[in-house]
This record gives C-alpha cells, structure tokens and sequence, in this order.
C-alpha cells in the first residue's frame, strides 16, 4: 500500500476508530457509591482518600434512616 492509493485513507479511518472504540471501552465512567452513615453519594474507591463527595444525598437511604 503506497502513500498514492486510495485505500490508505480507509484504512487509517479503520485504525482510529477502533483505537476510539477500545479507549471508550476501557474508560468507563467513576462507579457512584453511597455512604452509609451520611446516606451521600460520592464517587471513587472504597478508601477513605479515593472519596470525591458530589454534595447530594441519596432519598431511598435517607427514608430508611431510624
């Protein structure tokens, strides 16, 4: 395949956009969790320093609070 053929230009289409199919894949959105004792959601890692507070407050657990 030569610089001059047509099919270079599809074939460099194909390779982008199955680069951008798999960094989509792998680049999944942050999992939003809820903490248990405040009942606000957060999104990050289990520990205690992966935790980014949104500032909202999940409804269903604050009506099954005591």
């Amino acid at each position: 395949m030569d610089l001059a053929s047509k099919k270079l230009p599809l074939a460099l289409i194909v390779v982008l956009v199955a680069v951008l199919a798999v960094q989509a894949a792998l680049n999944s959105p942050a999992e939003t969790r809820v903490d248990a004792e405040t009942c606000e959601v957060y999104e990050g890692g289990p520990g205690q320093s992966d935790r980014r507070y949104l500032g909202e407050f999940d409804q269903e657990c604050l009506d099954g609070r005591p």
